[in-house]
């Protein structure tokens, strides 16, 4: 009876058995990140980063390569550097897309400011809502799931901790070395035009200086600067968004840094040149119960009626705020 009752028990001993499980990823190396500061020359702002998602060497090179991988939308093809092109200023030309520089000091994004908040916030946007991208695509990459452990501590890709690469990196996409910037840090003058054009710009005469302040060239808020007087769909702005009556036609003020390499303008794409934007507020700008009242200032009823010399001593200052370092910077590049 004992032997049988023995024989029954080693039957089904290994029934009990753990079985092994089976890790895909082996023994991890220790989690250990480089943290990374972002070095900002003297004429640019403090930049503020949310202290749960501080930068990392990790974080950042894993934000540039999603930045430009083609895994990521839900097409398969199609990365954010398809419509953010570093030779365009990370816009593409002839096309109403924003640009992607300085987004590190932004709380409103979209023309319409319709995302808002952080720059994590947006890019969880970008990642789930804009390119419905599917985690389970990166999580079957043989490379991706190793380079969000170091970047993350945890080989397992959400859509948070993409978000959170991707506002990594996009931090670091600085423009601040312009011709421009330069004079601000006393390294070098402006031509006598350039400097006409500068004062136009910084004071009451062009008044450009209260949208565009400086050194970020935008005081990245939400404005009506007279493109129309009727609104209807998109040209509505914020007021899409809001549902307020004084938000019609408001939309965000883009930094003018790179405008000189630019060949679309405005929300719409409506002007091609610098010297249409210049004259629409010199002499086209529309009247509107939501107009911003920097447009409406005594003695500005009908434009800024700048001289034609006035009018190309202010291109010859926005000209100054190309910055060719950024625009050519190999750490913003593919790194495919």
């Amino acid at each position: 009876m004992i032997a049988s009752a023995l024989v029954a028990w080693v039957m089904i001993l290994p029934s009990c058995t753990k079985e092994p499980v089976n890790d895909p990823y082996g023994d991890l190396p220790p989690y250990n990140p480089t943290p990374l500061s972002i070095q900002l020359p003297a004429n640019m702002p403090v930049m503020e980063i949310p202290a749960y998602n501080p930068t990392t060497v990790e974080g950042v090179a894993l934000g540039r390569r999603l930045y430009y991988e083609p895994l990521l939308h839900s097409s398969g093809n199609k990365s954010c550097s398809s419509c953010h092109v570093q030779s365009a200023g990370f816009t593409t030309q002839g096309t109403n897309v924003v640009p992607h520089l300085n987004l590190g000091y932004s709380d409103k994004f979209l023309w319409d400011g319709a995302e808002q908040g952080t720059l994590e916030d947006v890019m969880v946007f970008e990642v789930d809502d804009f390119f419905h991208a599917d985690m389970n695509r990166l999580q079957k990459h043989n490379e991706y799931p190793m380079l969000y452990y170091q970047a993350f501590g945890s080989p397992e890709i959400t859509v948070q901790k993409t978000a959170y690469a991707l506002a990594q990196f996009l931090r670091t996409v600085i423009s601040a070395d312009s011709k421009f910037d330069r004079f601000l840090r006393h390294e070098l003058s402006l031509t006598m035009e350039e400097n006409q054009g500068f004062n136009i710009f910084n004071t009451e005469r062009g008044d450009c200086f209260h949208c565009h302040t400086l050194s970020l060239m935008t005081d990245g808020d939400l404005h009506n600067i007279g493109l129309d007087s009727v609104f209807v769909g998109e040209d509505a702005g914020y007021y899409n968004v809001s549902g307020n009556p004084a938000d019609l036609g408001k939309f965000k003020s883009p930094s003018l840094r790179n405008a000189g390499i630019r060949t679309s303008f405005m929300h719409d794409g409506r002007f091609t040149t610098l010297d249409e934007v210049i004259e629409h507020y010199n002499s086209g700008v529309k009247s509107a119960p939501s107009l911003d009242p920097i447009m409406t200032k005594p003695g500005k009823e009908n434009g800024l009626e700048l001289t034609p010399m006035e009018k190309q001593q202010l291109k010859a200052f926005l000209l100054t705020l190309t910055d060719s370092v950024y625009l050519n910077n190999p750490d913003y590049s593919s790194p495919f």
